[in-house]
């Protein structure tokens, strides 16, 4: 699927995925009002600032090196890395780090080590992260998450954001269920098993369904995604020092 980057900075776009989100909102009345409020967001937008180019390995270090803290934090970890390794991470550059100039860098020991092992089942042939348009999606989770430090989560986004799969709702996401909980009206949060029941319904668009509910979370026209908000500061930073 071809993205159409046509949106504003709140990553919406106002011609693409029309198809999608009609089926959406035509099987769920919440997904129109939605809609009407948020437009249409890409659910394959990736904001990384250009760190990891095409590089699916980059991306999925990305991934894991912001498991658990901001993303402001996120990047500036990973670009340590970047610096450290001459480039965007390779797993050739990676694995002559080690683990101790890993750590070094900012990561904690065990993503050191979750960082190791993705570049040592890549130089060794265990996973063809780069190569996985193949697999569908049951088998391509199956690669990520065995390789350590990458779970169910983590493999979902990577589907979405890197391989562009149309139908897949990471329901375990705090986002998600808060976004569930606040458009329906629930007095709970729903458990991820009710997420995935819920779900059933908007298949084979539940990527799509994942976008619009993280884009509810705030406000219209307010990037939504974590990483592109600390783009924003990222940017505002350097307009200041540059100055006029």
């Amino acid at each position: 699927m071809t993205t159409m980057p046509t949106g504003d900075t709140g990553g919406v776009i106002i011609s693409a995925f029309e198809h999608q989100y009609r089926y959406l909102a035509e099987r769920e009345p919440v997904f129109a009002r939605l809609l009407d409020e948020y437009g249409r967001p890409d659910p394959f937008e990736w904001h990384d600032g250009g760190r990891t180019g095409s590089s699916h390995f980059a991306a999925m270090a990305l991934h894991i090196v912001g498991q658990q803290i901001s993303a402001t934090v996120a990047f500036v970890v990973f670009d340590r890395i970047a610096a450290a390794t001459g480039g965007i991470p390779s797993p050739e550059g990676v694995i002559r780090l080690g683990a101790e100039r890993l750590r070094a860098c900012g990561l904690s020991r065990a993503k050191a080590a979750y960082v190791l092992d993705l570049a040592q089942r890549q130089r060794s042939g265990l996973i063809d992260i780069e190569n996985m348009t193949a697999l569908d999606d049951g088998e391509a989770i199956a690669a990520l998450t065995a390789v350590h430090g990458i779970g169910l989560w983590s493999a979902q986004t990577f589907l979405i954001h890197q391989l562009h799969r149309p139908d897949v709702l990471p329901a375990g996401d705090g986002g998600v269920r808060r976004a569930i909980r606040e458009a329906w009206k629930l007095d709970e949060l729903p458990s991820v098993g009710e997420v995935r029941d819920m779900a059933t319904g908007w298949a084979p668009y539940r990527s799509y369904a994942a976008a619009l509910l993280w884009r509810s979370l705030r406000p219209a026209g307010e990037p939504s995604d974590p990483k592109a908000r600390a783009l924003g500061r990222e940017a505002k930073a350097t307009a200041r020092t540059v100055g006029p």
